[in-house]
């Protein structure tokens, strides 16, 4: 009974926003003993964004809005229950003061500042149950890494040749990919919190660090942050207030500004400098590589200078993943060391 409810809370969560300082919650509430099908639920809800309610203030709103009472239910949680008071109320409160008898959740909350729940709920007489859920962890995996780092978790992406290069012998680079890969990439941009580029960059090639996805008529649309010390006025970068400059090369420095600003998941596109320094420091979490079918022979390199001169301290990732995106194949890989 508790994984078809909990399935049920993980698809509900992943309706909520990827991007945002907030993770994604689902929660359904369930009369206990009256099996696993939709008649046992009382009510469902998820999180929707910043500043909106949390999932289970969602699931216990819409009870109360249909008439439906709640008392001596179990709540299906795929995080666990908040106990602090933020944009909105702590969740732990809200479910005991409903009359809630039991709650099962899926992941341990490691966010310092909302963590206790499950005690705060035990503490009130309710039934408290930790039941591990691969796919609720699976689903907020970079804003756990956040969270227990304290930092944002780091997505390097680069395109590149076969051999390697981001740029021609001349400086050129457009277009190494093709439009699958730069439609995945808009993709990507469209999911995370902020973006960070180096004044080489801005000042080289103008770049608008938007994201355009097809098919989305308002995408979000990350923090355009820009490290170094060359001033780059009247670039596009700075075209509205969406925008950061960090006027140092030290990637803890941007990502410390990225974090005041509530980026919990940011995306390094260079370019090379800037990705070999947060490569170099330990600070890179995944790698979005996409490779077009090409040989230039010359140019600028992905990563250069990291000082590692034996194959014996090579940077290895895991769960690495292929994507075919056209004639272009996109290889993601999990750099985050374990805690």
């Amino acid at each position: 009974m508790t994984k078809a409810f909990m399935d049920r809370a993980v698809s509900l969560a992943a309706l909520g926003p990827a991007h945002g300082p907030n993770p994604r919650v689902g929660c359904v509430i369930a009369l206990p003993d009256a099996g696993e099908g939709a008649d046992a639920i009382l009510a469902q809800g998820h999180h929707k964004g910043t500043g909106t309610a949390h999932a289970e203030a969602d699931a216990l709103a819409q009870a109360a809005a249909a008439g439906i009472s709640v008392e001596g239910a179990t709540a299906y949680v795929t995080l666990e229950p908040c106990n602090h008071t933020g944009r909105t109320g702590p969740c732990a409160v809200a479910l005991a003061d409903a009359g809630i008898a039991r709650v099962v959740y899926a992941v341990k909350d490691p966010n310092p500042t909302a963590a206790g729940g499950a005690e705060y709920l035990r503490s009130r007489g309710l039934e408290v149950e930790f039941a591990p859920h691969d796919a609720a962890q699976e689903l907020n995996r970079r804003w756990l890494v956040a969270m227990a780092r304290q930092r944002p978790y780091v997505i390097a992406k680069w395109a590149s040749t076969l051999d390697g290069r981001t740029a021609a012998a001349d400086g050129t680079s457009f277009w190494i990919t093709g439009e699958e890969a730069r439609e995945h990439a808009h993709q990507v941009r469209a999911a995370v919190d902020a973006i960070i580029v180096g004044t080489g960059t801005v000042a080289i090639d103008d770049p608008e660090l938007s994201a355009r996805p097809a098919g989305v008529a308002e995408p979000h649309q990350p923090l355009r942050l820009v490290m170094g010390e060359r001033d780059t006025p009247g670039a596009k970068v700075w075209r509205d207030a969406n925008a950061a400059r960090v006027s140092s090369r030290d990637p803890s420095v941007g990502l410390e500004k990225a974090w005041e600003r509530e980026c919990r998941v940011v995306l390094v596109e260079g370019g090379a400098t800037v990705t070999s320094a947060f490569l170099a420091a330990g600070l890179v979490d995944e790698v979005h590589a996409y490779i077009a079918p090409a040989i230039l022979g010359e140019g600028p390199s992905a990563v250069s200078g990291l000082g590692i001169g034996t194959m014996a301290d090579a940077l290895r990732g895991r769960d690495v993943t292929v994507t075919r995106l056209g004639v272009d194949t996109l290889v993601t890989a999990v750099f985050t060391k374990e805690t």
